[in-house]
């Protein structure tokens, strides 16, 4: 069985690099980071019009191209490497997929064509504040407290009141789909940005280029997101987003690289190429291996998220460990590479550690993952991803 990408595949890679290059270049990065909302409406939806970014892997008949994963995995490598700031993951991959795994067909006839038209912007808000040990247990897989706030019916509708946090573009987001709980167990809800009640509030993060928000929810009307089967929805929802931002991270991986190759080559130290040194040589060797490890693990995991193998919950567990290490390790060993250059401003190595280090937190860090991957080999039919939030109480 050979697995590599198809032409196709190779051509919507090269065609979204030639993109960013365009338009999401080093100094659009920086501008676009000290904004607000940390994105270019224009371009968000000119990558819709002329690439077909956002609806990938939304089916033809909700005005999506019909892609798979794998198609959306070679998109989210180049955004990636390019640190495209754009809310393109929490679009693309907890938004779309959670619509459609939800089953709900008025929902996502209601929003998967605007989505992929680039008209609207969605996340996924499942994170709360928690004050400590006492407020329960902390789930082994989402690294967050569990979902205690609560959803009550008004009539045909819901209400909601509580809050989330670390929600991504939460600022910015047309649509919210909210994690909440309810008499029946876990369950989704869809709000729109301007339901009265609702206030967004930005949070400063390590990353600058990856937005943060807190949302609180006081009594704001929500629509039920398909039968109520929250869990087994996030489950699958949260395993894709593990493996779509592995895929982010061999990205960001493969530039470190990219830079500390470029820097070696250039910087000439008595009187010849730091290169040719044995230690920096050895050095960029070893980087290499481990881009090309983590490569191939997400590559792989990519398809069989896309072919929904039976061993995709673990793969996607221990990909999603291994690319976090990769990261974290390429940025610092950029820097080591770069010399003083590397810890200065002006140069983008820090972007790509922010990135790293903060990446390496969502979703569960590697230690979590790596833990949730042996649960799930000992006992595969079993799912703890969101163990911790069905046994949480419902806030009062």
């Amino acid at each position: 069985m050979e697995f590599a990408f198809t032409d196709e595949q190779c051509e919507l890679a090269g065609v979204v690099r030639s993109f960013l290059t365009r338009h999401a270049g080093e100094q659009d990065v920086r501008k676009l980071m000290e904004t607000e909302l940390g994105f270019d409406p224009g371009v968000w939806r000119q990558l819709a019009t002329d690439i077909g970014v956002q609806g990938l892997a939304i089916p033809e008949r909700y005005g999506g191209a019909g892609a798979g994963f794998v198609e959306l995995g070679v998109v989210l490598k180049e955004a990636g490497r390019a640190l495209f700031v754009a809310p393109l993951f929490s679009t693309a991959v907890l938004a779309v997929h959670t619509l459609l795994l939800s089953g709900d067909e008025a929902a996502c006839a209601r929003y998967l064509p605007r989505i992929a038209a680039g008209d609207m912007v969605a996340t996924l808000a499942v994170d709360e504040p928690f004050a400590g040990p006492d407020d329960g247990p902390v789930s082994d897989a989402a690294g967050s407290a569990p979902v205690g706030m609560a959803a009550s019916r008004r009539g045909e509708s819901w209400s909601l009141s509580g809050v989330k946090t670390r929600v991504i573009d939460g600022l910015l987001a047309d649509l919210i789909i909210v994690a909440a709980r309810t008499e029946a167990g876990l369950s989704l809800f869809t709000v729109d940005a301007d339901t009265p009640g609702l206030l967004r509030e930005p949070l400063t993060a390590l990353d600058p280029t990856r937005k943060l928000a807190r949302l609180s929810f006081d009594q704001v009307e929500a629509r039920l997101l398909g039968e109520g089967a929250g869990r087994p929805v996030l489950d699958a929802v949260l395993d894709l987003a593990a493996v779509g931002l592995a895929a982010e991270q061999v990205g960001g991986a493969q530039r470190c690289l990219e830079l500390s190759v470029e820097h070696a080559k250039e910087r000439i130290q008595f009187g010849r190429p730091i290169g040719t040194f044995q230690s920096i040589k050895h050095l960029c060797a070893d980087m290499l291996l481990e881009v090309e490890r983590a490569e191939a693990a997400v590559d792989y995991t990519l398809w069989a998220a896309a072919e929904r193998t039976d061993d995709f919950p673990v793969l996607a567990s221990m990909t999603r460990a291994l690319c976090s290490d990769t990261y974290a390790s390429l940025a610092f060993s950029t820097i080591q590479v770069l010399g003083g250059v590397g810890f200065t401003w002006e140069h983008p190595a820090h972007l790509y550690l922010r990135r790293a280090r903060s990446s390496a937190l969502m979703l569960g860090t590697a230690d979590e993952h790596r833990e949730l991957m042996m649960q799930r080999l000992e006992s595969p039919t079993r799912t703890l991803r969101c163990s911790a939030y069905d046994s949480a109480p419902a806030a009062p």
